[in-house]
């Protein structure tokens, strides 16, 4: 009877263990130019009410650290790109990816469908896909931590 207890016990928790230790898509994410190879901020993405969304809480690159959205529209309008919202309602679907109709780049002041997931082979790194009409940019975003 005890034998049963010890192993039981130690069976939850290992299975605690492994759900802790599961990465998922939420954090903070170094965003890297898929152009230039150079970091450019960091981005929290959270959840809320079920639904993804992502802010900006730091910009990296030199010099651009108080960037104002100077080419933005409307109510972003010389507003700080630090602070600002990014990622706006992103659902979960079955094959685990985040999809959704508002990813916003200020530096372009344009907005973008996207899909977000966690690469299956590194999950420190994380595979953000914006599209405009039939054409799309991946960029791979690097865990943060703390």
């Amino acid at each position: 009877m005890i034998n049963k207890s010890i192993q039981l016990t130690i069976l939850f928790t290992v299975f605690i263990t492994m759900s802790i230790s599961a990465q998922s898509v939420f954090g903070k994410w170094k965003t890297i130019d898929d152009r230039t190879g150079l970091p450019k901020g960091v981005i929290e993405i959270y959840k809320k009410e079920g639904k993804m969304y992502g802010k900006v809480v730091k910009i990296l690159e030199e010099g651009q650290e108080g960037r104002i959205c100077d080419k933005c529209d409307g109510e972003l309008k010389d507003k700080p790109v630090t602070g600002m919202e990014i990622i706006t309602d992103g659902e979960l679907h079955d094959d685990g990816e985040w999809k959704g109709k508002r990813l916003f780049d200020p530096e372009q002041a344009m907005t973008f469908r996207f899909k977000i997931w966690l690469n299956p082979e590194n999950e420190d790194e994380l595979k953000v896909r914006g599209y405009l009409a039939f054409i799309y940019r991946t960029q791979t975003w690097i865990r943060v931590e703390g």
